[in-house]
């Protein structure tokens, strides 16, 4: 049998596409990784457990402290 002429996919991708780890929450938001995870230890960014060690975040949860401060120029 031929194989398939699709690209390969990662599996936990399709599953959860809003989750990233925590050194693409970096990049994404431009800071560094020490300060995504004393964002989590603080509480202002929620995170789910993948196995034994490996920690996730929502999209969705970075761009809510993403908010813009002071007033228009």
């Amino acid at each position: 049998m031929p194989k398939s002429s699709r690209p390969p996919t990662n599996r936990r991708e399709r599953r959860h596409p809003e989750l990233v780890g925590l050194p693409e929450a970096a990049d994404y938001c431009d800071v560094s990784y020490r300060t995504i995870r004393r964002w989590i230890v603080d509480g202002r960014l929620k995170a789910v457990r993948v196995g034994l060690r490996l920690l996730k975040v929502s999209i969705a949860g970075l761009d809510a402290l993403q908010q813009p401060v002071g007033g228009a120029a």
